[in-house]
C-alpha cells in the first residue's frame, strides 16, 4: 500500500492481522514444458489486494489473512493456473506450479475471425459494462481503462455474445478507491434466455487518496458496500451471527409449481452447520436447494427498486439455489468453494464488480 496515510492505513492493516492471524506462502513457478523458472510472473491471491512477481529463480512468497483464496498465475502467452490454498498450507515452502504456454490453433484464430465485430465496443460496449460491471450507484464511478483489449464476438446461430480479453481489464474504480487488474476469462451473454455470465480473476489494488476527505469517503463507500453483501452474509454464517449482522434465512419450496417461503427457526440446523475444527472450514449443506436471504438493516437502492418492480421494498432479497444435495465449504475470511455449486440471483446478482471487495477487507 504505497499510498497516503500509508501509516494510518498500514496500521489498521497490521491490527486486524494480528487479531486474525496471518500465514505465509512460498513456491515456485516453473514453465511446464521445459520445467524451467518463469521470471516476472505475476502470483496473486484472488479477489484481495495481495499479489506478487516471482524473482529470477521463479520463486514467490505471499502473508495471507486467515482463511482460503485461490492461488493465481498469470504470464503473458502462458494459460493462467489456479490452486487453492487454505490456513492449512501455512508454512508451505514447496508449492510449485507449472504454466502451460497457450497454443494457438489456426482454426480457433480462423473461426473467431469470423465471428469478431469489428466495431465491437461502439455496439456492445454499454451492455457489456451494465451486465459486467453493474448497473448500481458505484458502477457510475468505475471506468475501464484499456478497453481496446476487449474483443467481441457474436454468434447468429446460437444468438450468444461473447467477450474476451488478451490482457488484464483494467478497472479504476472511484467510487470505492480500488483499481483492478480483472483476468477475464470470459463473458458470455444469452439472448435467448437474457443470461449473463462471467469468470475472471480480479486482483485489487489501493487508489492513492487526494486528502483525508476522499479517503474517508472511500472508507464509508466500502461499508456501505460490504454491508448485506455476499461477503458479509458468508462471514457472518461462519462466525454464526446472521441475526446479529441482520441476516435472516427462509427456504423457497415449491408446491404445484408456486414458490413459496417457509420461515427457519433454526439457521444453522437447517443449513446443517459443521465446523471442522483441524482446518478451522464450515461445512454447510442447507435442507433445501433454493435458500432466501434477507437483509433488513438497509432498503434496496433506489435503481434496483426502479428497475425490479414487485420485489420487496423493505430490505434487500437474494437468493441461493444449491446443486441438490450439494453444499459448500467456507473459510474464515468469507472465502466459499466450491463457487460453481450455487447460482446467485435478486439482489446479489444486481451487485457485479463496482461493487466488489477483496477477501482481506476488513471494517
Amino acid at each position: 500500500m504505497k499510498k497516503l496515510f500509508f501509516f494510518l492505513l498500514a496500521t489498521a492493516f497490521l491490527g486486524t492481522a494480528q487479531a486474525q492471524g496471518i500465514y505465509q506462502v512460498s513456491g515456485k513457478v516453473i514453465n511446464a514444458e521445459t520445467q524451467q523458472p518463469m521470471q516476472g510472473a505475476s502470483v496473486f491471491a484472488e479477489n484481495t489486494t495481495i499479489g506478487v512477481a516471482t524473482d529470477a529463480q521463479g520463486n514467490f512468497s505471499l502473508q495471507l489473512p486467515n482463511g482460503g483464496y485461490d492461488l493465481i498465475v498469470t504470464f503473458t502467452g502462458f494459460t493462467n493456473a489456479s490452486r487453492r490454498i487454505t490456513t492449512a498450507d501455512a508454512g508451505d515452502k514447496n508449492i510449485v506450479i507449472a504454466i502451460k504456454q497457450k497454443e494457438k490453433e489456426m482454426a480457433d484464430v480462423v473461426v473467431k475471425a469470423s465471428y469478431e465485430v469489428k466495431d465491437g465496443w461502439e455496439k456492445y460496449g454499454d451492455f457489456f459494462l451494465e451486465n459486467f460491471m453493474g448497473n448500481t450507484p458505484n458502477s457510475k464511478s468505475c471506468t475501464i481503462k484499456n478497453k481496446d483489449v476487449l474483443k467481441f464476438y457474436f454468434y447468429k446461430r446460437s444468438n450468444r455474445l461473447k467477450v474476451l480479453a488478451t490482457a488484464p481489464v483494467e478497472i479504476e474504480n472511484a467510487a470505492l478507491g480500488y483499481t483492478i487488474q480483472y483476468a477475464l476469462d470470459s463473458f458470455t451473454h444469452e439472448y435467448n434466455t437474457q443470461v449473463s455470465l462471467y469468470s475472471g480473476s480480479p486482483l485489487f489494488s489501493e487508489m492513492q487518496p487526494t486528502d483525508t476527505a476522499q479517503q474517508q469517503r472511500w472508507l464509508a463507500n466500502r461499508r456501505e458496500a460490504y454491508n448485506g453483501s455476499i461477503l458479509h452474509f458468508m462471514r457472518s454464517l461462519y462466525n454464526k451471527q446472521l441475526k446479529e449482522e441482520g441476516f435472516e434465512i427462509q427456504f423457497l419450496i415449491k408446491t404445484n409449481g408456486v414458490e413459496s417461503a417457509v420461515e427457519v427457526k433454526n439457521f444453522y440446523g437447517g443449513m446443517n452447520y459443521s465446523m471442522d475444527d483441524s482446518t478451522q472450514t464450515l461445512d454447510v449443506t442447507p435442507n433445501q436447494s433454493a435458500v432466501a436471504v434477507l437483509y433488513k438493516n438497509e432498503k434496496p437502492a433506489s435503481m434496483y427498486l426502479e428497475n425490479n418492480p414487485g420485489t420487496p421494498t423493505s430490505f434487500q432479497f437474494s437468493v441461493l439455489y444449491f446443486v441438490p444435495g450439494e453444499g459448500i465449504s467456507i473459510e474464515p475470511n468469507g472465502y466459499y468453494y466450491e463457487q460453481n455449486s450455487v447460482t446467485i440471483t435478486n439482489y446479489w446478482a444486481w451487485e457485479k464488480v463496482a461493487d466488489m471487495l477483496p477477501y482481506n477487507y476488513v471494517q
